[in-house]
């Protein structure tokens, strides 16, 4: 009999520790420790799904003689989603997508499988519908495919014999945390059913060459409930983004072995289900005020392509000992740092005033390249003064108030120029790169903060 060992592990991030903890020394959360029992080998009879390794192959090759083909792909049907998969879904793949409740995982995920171009056998495996349910959905989104099988079912014993025996040309798994197998004590979403559940689902995907596409489900922090290890073990993460109450939808490739990492793709979620916006900068720009203090065009580049988008501020005196900083797709601190700057540099007084900074369309931004575009935004709404008209603002700030360059300007302004732009201010460093691209707008360049508000606003 196998020696059972006690353990417990972390549920947000798969932190493992002999005894209990109060805190995660990992991911720093409070009380996330479930002890969970393991068995320190596998028993005899386990079934190979959950014994065996994923990679079947033995001994060593040389680079030389391995083989340069590429991996056969098929088209998802979905020109968005081929688009940031890297030309569509690869055979013998694993991919996870994630997102909040209701953002529209399902949905896209049940369009794939009436649209994908395969011939064969979709296998549609649900552990949270009914197969009546399911179909209420495809009917709805107009899905009519007569080789779609459903299977509502949370065994991964008999998945697994359904995988095997039909060997579709693409499974589909809503949700992974549903899944358990009977080998295993801990109750179904534990992270021991979750990891083991996918590491026996990955075995079954590369030894049948058989793509599998997964549904997790997310925490209150945005992340892949379970833990990490499940999206090491994947080939492809995407993650559904947006703001519920708008009808933008967002897919971000965070981590691609057969593409680009960061692409994203927009989509529109209607009555028929979701739409891809090839023109999202269009989109995200629509209904913008005009001439309005406090609202400011920028640009971000996402993967391939370059976005524009609109960065809203609004300062008000504070009611309290502590001025409020609230963003939304913003990193809370390094707004605080620019503030810090802007106050440093041309002694607006901001210091007792509450800042509410947004990104309109729910887009979350990473890069740096809209630092400028943030603190002309405060500026505006303290001054009271619009932003000049149709111009775009880029540079990333220093400390001391210089403005750096940024990467990618030909995507940037050629987006901006094919969109109405007709004038884009520009860090001084970015002078020479601006000057090659033969686009029909006006470049203002400033080396300073202080130079940029005095050149807009004056």
């Amino acid at each position: 009999m196998a020696k059972k060992k006690t353990q417990f592990v972390c549920r947000n991030c798969g932190y493992e520790v002999s005894g209990w903890m109060g805190r995660c020394p990992s991911c720093k959360e409070f009380n996330t420790f479930d002890e969970v029992t393991e068995t320190a080998s596998a028993p005899a009879d386990a079934r190979p799904a959950l014994r065996a390794g994923w990679i079947a192959e033995r001994g060593t090759s040389k680079l030389s003689e391995v083989s340069r083909e590429t991996e056969p792909r098929f088209s998802s049907g979905i020109p968005e989603l081929d688009r940031i998969l890297g030309g569509g879904f690869v055979e013998g793949s694993m991919t996870l997508v994630g997102g909040d409740p209701g953002i529209g995982k399902s949905t896209l995920l049940m369009q794939v499988s009436g649209s994908a171009k395969i011939d064969s056998e979709i296998l549609y495996v649900s552990g949270e519908e009914s197969k009546s349910q399911i179909r209420m959905r495809a009917d709805r989104l107009g899905v009519k495919r007569d080789s779609i099988s459903l299977c509502s079912q949370t065994s991964f014993e008999h998945i697994s014999d359904l995988i095997s025996e039909h060997k579709p040309g693409l499974c589909i798994i809503d949700s992974i945390q549903t899944l358990y197998s009977e080998e295993i004590s801990s109750a179904p979403g534990s992270v021991s059913q979750t990891r083991e559940v996918t590491a026996g689902l990955l075995r079954l995907c590369k030894s049948l060459n058989v793509p599998i596409v997964l549904v997790g489900h997310v925490t209150k922090d945005g992340a892949i409930a379970g833990p990490r290890i499940i999206e090491h073990m994947v080939d492809t993460v995407l993650y559904f983004e947006g703001d519920g109450s708008s009808s933008l939808r967002m897919l971000r490739a965070t981590k691609n072995r057969f593409g680009a990492t960061g692409e994203m793709a927009f989509f529109e979620m209607t009555q028929k289900g979701l739409i891809g916006v090839e023109n999202a900068s269009a989109l995200l720009l629509s209904g913008r005020p005009h001439m309005a203090p406090g609202s400011v065009i920028t640009s971000v580049v996402e993967g391939t392509r370059a976005i524009l988008l609109e960065i809203q501020a609004l300062m008000s005196p504070t009611a309290y000992s502590n001025p409020q900083r609230m963003t939304t797709g913003l990193d809370r601190n390094r707004v605080s740092m620019l503030l810090a700057v802007l106050e440093s540099q041309c002694k607006v007084g901001i210091a007792n005033m509450d800042a509410y900074i947004n990104v309109v369309g729910g887009m979350r931004i990473d890069e740096t390249a809209c630092d400028l575009a943030i603190l002309c935004a405060v500026f505006s709404s303290v001054s009271g003064k619009p932003l000049r008209e149709n111009t775009l603002v880029l540079g990333e700030v220093g400390l001391t108030g210089e403005l750096r360059p940024v990467s990618d300007l030909e995507k940037r302004i050629s987006d901006a120029a094919r969109l109405g732009f007709s004038a884009c201010v520009l860090p001084g460093a970015s002078k020479s790169a601006a000057e090659r691209l033969a686009l029909k707008i006006e470049y203002i360049y400033v080396d300073k903060i202080s130079e940029a508000i005095d050149v807009l606003f004056s």
